[in-house]
């Protein structure tokens, strides 16, 4: 308990610079996870799909594969920008 007591005696002795910075990296931390959320259930859910894809239709499995691939890194492009977003919100 002395830790948290000590960080809210030092969040109130901070300059409004200071709080400012601390806001800024707690929001980008909070939409960079926000971010990352959308993506992962993404990609799960495409390799979910993509893995039945190929398990009923084996001959299909090159086409399903390169289809899935193209699609992982459509999704991951938006893990990025989320990141980029992180970025600008913790040093702009």
């Amino acid at each position: 308990m002395s830790a948290i007591s000590t960080a809210i005696e030092l969040a109130v002795e901070a300059t409004p610079a200071e709080q400012k910075n601390a806001a800024a990296a707690s929001s980008a931390g909070f939409a960079y996870g926000l971010a990352a959320i959308g993506p992962g259930i993404g990609i799960g859910y495409l390799v979910g799909q993509s893995v039945q894809a190929m398990a009923r239709q084996p001959e299909a499995a090159g086409q399903v594969q390169t289809t899935m691939f193209l699609g992982i890194a459509f999704v991951e492009a938006l893990a990025l920008i989320g990141f980029v977003v992180f970025i600008l919100l913790k040093f702009a």
